[in-house]
């Protein structure tokens, strides 16, 4: 399966996000979220699934003792420790504290397989961070199987046997209509990044002074390995 896929892939390489980037809007709250939840849980020895180029490591750095990065293809960078499925990794049972998997469960086929493994990994009390998309465009084509509301996600961290302890929605409707509206307009990337900004800067004030969760562009959920 490896062969399939394009090596040395380009991926995120830094948490530096722009309020003119076209992606400000999802990044922006991602990037709280994600923030909050390593500085809650993660600890000690901590996996990457589908690490890429480890974008949070420096805000890992803090919290962790060792961070070991797997993913299907190296990537741009060379920052990945073991090239794996990640619903099947060469690793001991109770080997980490921590396993982290941002922006990768929509890409794997067997996703509850991989939660299995993040379980089978983790020491018993040790916390799986998740993140994945509610809404967003087709991207990593053919390679992007599914999207996840809060129960998808519940449903699918209690059926490895994880207690949930929280999901948190990234944004809520008016951060998703800002974004949906600069990735169908395909024009507007064409206009000055003073106008991108302001557009991007009004839907997160809306967002935050008229927040409503219920339709969200994506979720950061926790899992804990009783």
């Amino acid at each position: 399966m490896n062969g399939e896929r394009e090596d040395n892939l380009g991926r995120l390489n830094s948490t530096d996000i722009r309020s003119y980037n076209k992606d400000y809007l999802v990044y922006y709250f991602l990037y709280v979220s994600i923030k909050n939840a390593i500085g809650k849980y993660a600890s000690g020895s901590l996996l990457d699934i589908g690490c890429g180029n480890k974008p949070y490591a420096h805000w890992l750095s803090p919290y962790i003792l060792k961070h070991i990065g797997c993913d299907i293809v190296q990537s741009s960078e060379n920052n990945v420790d073991i090239i794996c499925e990640a619903n099947n990794i060469p690793l001991d049972d109770n080997s980490f504290d921590t396993v982290f998997c941002t922006q990768t469960i929509e890409h794997v086929g067997d996703y509850q397989q991989m939660v299995n493994e993040a379980f089978r990994l983790l020491k018993p009390g040790g916390y799986f961070i998740v993140s994945g998309p509610m809404y967003w465009p087709l991207h990593e084509e053919p390679y992007d199987f599914f999207r996840f509301t809060k129960y998808g996600f519940q449903k699918t961290l209690n059926n490895s046997g994880f207690e949930c302890i929280e999901i948190n929605p990234n944004g809520g409707k008016w951060a998703l209509l800002g974004q949906v509206i600069i990735q169908t307009l395909p024009d507007i990337l064409t206009f000055p990044k003073v106008l991108k900004s302001v557009h991007n800067l009004f839907f997160k004030y809306l967002d935050k002074k008229f927040f409503n969760p219920g339709n969200t562009m994506n979720y950061v959920a926790i899992g804990r390995k009783n």
